[in-house]
């Protein structure tokens, strides 16, 4: 395993070395390799310039290989790898199993995972359920889709052909298996035809998505009902939206009483929600699925009200034929979930969720933000605020914020926020995070704090974020949160064998790291 190390440190060396700019003094790169799993960064300290990322991966296929080599020949499920070039012709390569990893997508640093089977809550899960009645009408759905159909037909100049129905046999084990009885109207539908696709003619015919057969969605349901985790690199900026501002669907990226039953075949999917959340109605339909991860979108109160919906869209015109196809033209909701700005607009949109302000004034007023009730996330980068009081009025959950002679009381007894990443510019009294009761995901790596050891305090705390300097403060005085789940040790200049020496300290170990040390020539050669 040595031999086949040096040789392909070696060749990338020359590929490094090679596109290198002048007057570098380190090369790094990390990766991290594993079943599903590949992500690298690395690039180059130049002495008195910023940091330079590496422009190329030419040499991505070997440095695979070698980590897929290492991980197999340790047993390892997933691997973190780290090797340093200098031109003096020295490297060292470390990699070290999935304990610890680059901190990729979180900035710079690495992380150790403690409780791989924790994750964030959903607020969704705990919402009200809903108790209107339902919508839809199974004789309704069933006249509206024969209608449907009929228009469609006279539009193509010939019918389309549907698949035979499902049975009742069929549709009370489809229910059986999904655990909850298919919304009537919809049920009512799948007596009429399993679906329009797979071996007939894909007619699309929900919004352009395909009508999935009766095994199609129990199998879809299965696979999307609950929301994909991609580690704690996302998990750290979790999310999820509301639907739209009037409550109706519960604040989750995946539940099992959503039952998606049309595909965009992209991933996407319409579904009917069987567990709606206070001013919901079971049966109602949401788009759900790859891009609705930060939660879904409210599409209509049934399928019988979709069916009224697409005839209505018949009937004005909006659609094209394409290829003997019919395609809906949808018109746009106008639901502004999110923005990114350069300061705060003078008219906040009050259906705003999502915010990400990169100023350049500095003192940044929040004061305007009050105008949208629905806020859940707020990242201020670059500029300051002297007052957060402000965000004391808002159901914000995610704040990145950077404090500017200010304190943080206003954060007292706020019972939404969840993941806190605080910068300050002077040391700040953390005893008012005490009194937040949520707070599950801290990151103080660009804060000045008089006392660390609140941490301590903090046993909802799950994930926390320090420097070198700040987590030896921490760990040297005893003051680790008691729960934590995962944590980062950040810093642009901290090695794999920091983070081995610091994940030890954590109580993961640091002994059985695959390490080389070698010289590929000052040439790269």
């Amino acid at each position: 395993m040595i031999e086949l190390a040096e040789q392909v440190i070696r060749r990338i060396a020359a590929d490094v070395v090679r596109h290198a700019p002048e007057g570098w003094t380190e090369a790094v790169l990390n990766f991290t390799a594993g079943v599903g799993v590949c992500l690298r960064s690395g690039g180059y300290t130049v002495a008195g310039e910023p940091w330079q990322p590496f422009r190329r991966y030419d040499f991505y296929p070997e440095l695979w290989s070698l980590a897929e080599a290492i991980r197999a020949s340790r047993g390892w499920e997933h691997a973190g790898l780290e090797v340093r070039w200098r031109p003096t012709g020295e490297f060292d390569l470390v990699e070290f199993p999935d304990a610890v990893t680059n901190a990729h997508g979180n900035g710079t640093g690495f992380q150790v995972v403690l409780d791989h089977d924790y994750r964030l809550p959903q607020p969704g899960l705990g919402q009200e359920p809903g108790t209107g009645g339902v919508a839809g009408d199974p004789d309704l759905a069933v006249a509206r889709f024969r209608a449907y159909m009929e228009r469609r037909a006279s539009i193509l100049g010939q019918p389309e052909q549907l698949p035979p129905p499902a049975s009742a046999t069929a549709l009370d084990e489809a229910e059986r298996r999904l655990g909850r009885p298919l919304p009537a109207d919809l049920r009512a539908l799948y007596l009429i035809a399993d679906g329009d696709g797979i071996g007939y003619e894909n007619l699309n015919l929900f919004g352009n998505n395909l009508w999935l057969s009766l095994e199609g969605l129990v199998e879809c349901q299965a696979e999307w009902s609950e929301p994909v985790w991609f580690g704690w690199d996302l998990e750290w900026d979790a999310v999820v939206f509301d639907a739209d501002p009037a409550d109706t669907v519960r604040r989750c990226g995946g539940h099992l009483g959503w039952l998606p039953f049309a595909s965009g075949q992209d991933g996407n999917f319409l579904s009917v929600d069987t567990a709606p959340a206070r001013k919901g109605r079971p049966g109602q339909v949401i788009r759900m699925g790859r891009d609705y991860d930060h939660g879904p979108e409210y599409v209509a109160d049934s399928v019988t009200s979709l069916l009224g919906h697409y005839l209505d869209l018949l009937e004005e015109g909006a659609y094209e034929v394409q290829d003997g196809n019919i395609r809906m033209r949808e018109p746009d909701r106008g639901f502004d979930r999110g923005i990114a700005v350069g300061e705060i607009p003078a008219e906040v949109p009050p259906t705003l969720q999502d915010i990400t302000i990169n100023t350049l004034s500095g003192a940044v007023d929040l004061t305007p933000l009050t105008a949208a009730p629905n806020l859940r996330r707020l990242q201020l980068h670059n500029g300051a605020t002297t007052d957060l009081a402000p965000v004391r009025a808002l159901p914000v959950e995610t704040l990145h914020i950077t404090l500017d002679g200010t304190d943080l009381a206003p954060l007292v007894d706020h019972h939404h926020l969840a993941v806190l990443n605080l910068g300050t510019t002077a040391a700040t009294d953390l005893a008012p995070l005490r009194a937040v009761p949520n707070l599950r995901c801290l990151d103080l790596s660009r804060a000045a704090a008089t006392d660390l050891a609140v941490v301590a305090d903090l046993p909802g705390l799950r994930y926390l974020v320090l420097t070198a300097q700040q987590w030896s403060v921490l760990l040297d005085e005893g003051n680790a949160p008691p729960n934590l789940a995962a944590a980062r040790l950040a810093g642009a200049d901290v090695s794999f064998d920091d983070a081995l020496a610091w994940s030890a300290r954590l109580g993961r170990g640091g002994g059985d790291a695959f390490r080389l040390s070698s010289t590929f020539g000052p040439s790269g050669s």
